[in-house]
């Protein structure tokens, strides 16, 4: 499938999709987005053909589709999950290609689906395929998954911070990871070149940080001095105001109405119009 010839109403639909899925954890805020850019960057820096870089690209919009099958009990579960939980969460790589397997999208977006949890060991799943078997798409996207989901924040850890978790994806390489995109990864963070995207939500957006659920906060790319916002985790409300290119938070009050699970309209069209 050429890049050119996409239909773009019908991709603008899936990645809306994927955006509103993101939002119903209130801890994932800016993580496809960052997994499509972490993407993106490491398959340019392997020097992919134009196709390969915008399956990565595209595939880390829409990796976890398949999570609008978990229940809301698992999914925004507020600590660890338990072994049986965790059996759940590991089926939303198959709900995944069962949702998008007759989509006509699917031939650019499959891999990234349901492969991105296999590992270049041999021990990961849905399928445990050999490292040799594992699309690219899926390699790349593993590795940019892995890296923030362990740099962003969630219920059971901090963030940790970019030299620790590049110590990880390197101690992983051959393991988790393919070696190759490991060492590229690295580099490329060593080199600054991850920076604009970590702990952010859209180019040049940062997250904000709730005072009692940490940065967590997504704010919209027409964010301004005085706007409110919520806090997705606790339902806090706060007024934002400017402070250089971020915001700081003042509380509204007691916590309001809930987060609703809104699709990141500005995302999707970041990403559509770099396509053109």
């Amino acid at each position: 499938m050429s890049v050119s010839k996409i239909d773009i109403p019908l991709l603008r639909s899936l990645l809306t999709l994927a955006s509103v899925i993101e939002a119903r954890d209130p801890y994932t805020g800016g993580h496809i987005w960052r997994v499509s850019r972490y993407a993106r960057t490491l398959a340019e820096a392997l020097g992919l053909d134009k196709l390969e870089v915008f399956r990565a690209e595209l595939g880390g919009l829409v990796h976890d589709l398949g999570k609008i099958g978990i229940p809301d009990a698992v999914l925004g579960k507020p600590g660890r999950l338990d072994p049986a939980e965790y059996a759940v969460i590991r089926r939303h790589s198959e709900l995944g290609r069962e949702l998008i397997f007759n989509h006509p999208l699917a031939p650019l977006v499959m891999d990234a689906i349901h492969y991105h949890h296999e590992r270049a060991d041999g021990r990961g799943y849905p399928a445990g395929l050999e490292a040799a078997r594992v699309p690219m798409a899926a390699k790349v996207i593993s590795v940019a998954d892995a890296f923030d989901a362990m740099t962003s924040v969630r219920p059971y850890h901090a963030g940790r911070p970019l030299a620790e978790a590049l110590k990880v994806i390197d101690e992983e390489k051959g393991r988790q990871f393919d070696a190759a995109l490991a060492d590229t990864f690295v580099e490329l963070g060593k080199k600054g070149k991850l920076a604009h995207i970590l702990g952010h939500c859209g180019e040049a957006r940062l997250m904000l940080a709730c005072p009692k659920c940490g940065p967590v906060i997504a704010p919209p790319a027409a964010a301004a001095d005085g706007s409110s916002v919520i806090c997705p985790s606790c339902d806090g409300q706060f007024l934002l105001h400017a402070d250089g290119d971020t915001f700081g938070l003042e509380p509204e009050g007691e916590p309001g109405q809930p987060h609703l699970a809104r699709p990141d309209l500005e995302a999707v069209e970041e990403f559509l119009n770099g396509r053109s």
